[in-house]
Formats: C-alpha cells, sequence, structure tokens
C-alpha cells in the first residue's frame, strides 16, 4: 500500500470542528499547504449558508485559508450514507468526540473501512482503552475498546491512534469537579497519589499534524503523547502556587463514587470521575511520549495555568 504521506493531491476530511477539530486545522492547514494536498472539514448542516459557506466567523477563516466545508448530520447517517462520502477521501481524522451518542465512533469506523479509506485516525484522543479495557464504568470507554478491536481486525485501512490522555482544561471544568477555580475547591479522584495524564488541544494538534507527516509514515500503531503526567495531589500544589491561595481540599474515592453512581447512574460526568479514579490507564510516563522522544515542546498543567 502506498503511504499516504508520500502522496501528492492527497485528500484529507477532519470529521468536526470543535475544540479538537479547530486545533488540528490551526496545525494541519498551513503544514500541507505546500504539498499539494486539501483539507475538507465537517461541521454541522445549520454552520453553512445557501451558498455552502461557513456562517460562523471562527469557521470563515479557515475557509478563507483554502479549507472546504461540507454539512454532515452524524447522528442521522447511516453507515451506507457514510461510505460514498469517505469514499472521496484519502484519510480521515476523526474528531467527532463524544457529542453524538454511544454507538457514533463504531458507525463511523465501520464506515471508513467499507470506504476503503486508505489512513485513519479515529477518535481515541483520549485515555488508553487497551489498559482500560472493558466495564470502567463509562460506556463510551466500553466503545472505544471495540473500534480498537474493528481496526485490528482488517488490513484494508491504516490506522493510528493518538493517546493524549485528559485535555488539560477538562481538569478544570467546574462540571468535572476536580479543580474548580471560581469555589476554590480541588478533588481528587481516588486518592492523592492517583495519576493522570493530560494534553492541551492545541497541543495535540500540532503533534498529531506532526505525527501525520511523519517519514517513515507512521501506520497501525497507537502513538502516546503528553503534556503532563501528574497524581492529583501534585496538581493540588501547582494550582495553589499559581492563584496564590489555599484551595479546600477532599478525595473522591472510588468506594464513594460507586455508590453515588447507584443512585444517579446516567449522570456522565459521574461515570468519568469514576472512570478516572480507577487510575487504569489513564496516565504514562511523559519520557516515553512521541513529544518526549522527538524534543516537540509541550504545555504542561502550571503554563497552562499561567497562559489561561
Amino acid at each position: 500500500m502506498t503511504s499516504n504521506a508520500e502522496k501528492t493531491g492527497e485528500k484529507i476530511l477532519v470529521l468536526g470542528v470543535g475544540q479538537l477539530g479547530t486545533a488540528i486545522l490551526d496545525s494541519l492547514q498551513p503544514a500541507v499547504s505546500g504539498l499539494g494536498r486539501t483539507i475538507t472539514a465537517s461541521v454541522s448542516p445549520g454552520s453553512l449558508n445557501e451558498h455552502g459557506r461557513p456562517v460562523a466567523p471562527r469557521h470563515q477563516k479557515y475557509a478563507e485559508a483554502g479549507i472546504d466545508f461540507i454539512a454532515l448530520d452524524i447522528v442521522a447517517s447511516d453507515i451506507s450514507s457514510l461510505v460514498p462520502l469517505f469514499q472521496q477521501f484519502d484519510t480521515v481524522i476523526n474528531c467527532m468526540g463524544f457529542v453524538a451518542g454511544e454507538g457514533t465512533q463504531l458507525k463511523i469506523t465501520r464506515a471508513v473501512i467499507q470506504a476503503g479509506v486508505s489512513r485513519y485516525f479515529p477518535w481515541q484522543f483520549g485515555v488508553d482503552y487497551d489498559v482500560v479495557g472493558k466495564g470502567s464504568g463509562q460506556p463510551v470507554w466500553d466503545e472505544q475498546y471495540d473500534v480498537r478491536t474493528l481496526l485490528r481486525s482488517q488490513f484494508s485501512t491504516d490506522w493510528v491512534i493518538v493517546s493524549t490522555g485528559m485535555f488539560t482544561s477538562f481538569l478544570f471544568e467546574p462540571a468535572f469537579d476536580v479543580v474548580n477555580l471560581e469555589a476554590r475547591t480541588i478533588n481528587a479522584l481516588g486518592s492523592w497519589e492517583t495519576q493522570v495524564t493530560v494534553t492541551s488541544p492545541e497541543d495535540i494538534g500540532r503533534l498529531t499534524t506532526a505525527i501525520y507527516l511523519a517519514q517513515p509514515a507512521i501506520k497501525n500503531k497507537v502513538v502516546y503523547v503528553a503534556g503532563d503526567t501528574l497524581s492529583y495531589g501534585r496538581l493540588a500544589d501547582i494550582v495553589e502556587a499559581v492563584e496564590g491561595h489555599a484551595f479546600a481540599r477532599r478525595v473522591l474515592t472510588l468506594t464513594a463514587l460507586q455508590h453515588e453512581l447507584e443512585h444517579n447512574a446516567d449522570d456522565q460526568m459521574l461515570r468519568y470521575r469514576k472512570a478516572f479514579a480507577l487510575g487504569k490507564g489513564v496516565w504514562w510516563h511523559v519520557e516515553q511520549t512521541y513529544n518526549a522522544v522527538w524534543k516537540i515542546p509541550v504545555q504542561n498543567v502550571e503554563q497552562w495555568l499561567r497562559a489561561r
């Protein structure tokens, strides 16, 4: 099979232009602009006007840079309608995330394979689902494990999984209830010694672009990246040092989270807290990551906090 990275005139599809899709376009577009490759990005149908042009200013800047846009309702689309769409592209980079609900990632992956796409970057920009396995309490994580199993069972599409850990910004999302800067509270998931790997979306965009362009081409491999790996205790120390005042500290033990889940089984954020509290497959050593080996600078938690 001819490597995509060696092709001229390659057609790239970026699925979704949310937080991660935007970060990838910011890095990918200038990186391939002189290589004879084209980028198309998918957005929801309401995001384009009657002429097929983006409505939002944040999307318009990409159109002005030469990126094409297509409308795609991923929830309403079945595999049979996705296959002819994907057949138009050589590489698909999936930035759809979990917002479309359970089953979406398997549907997209099956369509990519059936379409014979040469190279696929699935939505695996998160934890190490091989280590997590099934039964974490987070159904979409179970689906991610199944996506890996599906990709490894076939030989028509080369794939690259970029394992990033948690988005750095998610640590500070009040609804996630780990660090709440306004309320001045810090909750450790599992224990103060439990570790977590995080990477900023901007760094994920730059690193994914580097991995995509790497020669010889990377294929059928899990690539680990990281902005930081730290314990919740270390996280608390960093937050207090940067913010300049003390935070109320509390441990959300696995037992307590499980008990809470028994009474709030549909609480998605609670499911995430429990999955991360397990401490399994959610961290890896920074020294062994792609960015560390290739000496690509990234933003750690302290730098992210000071720059926000």
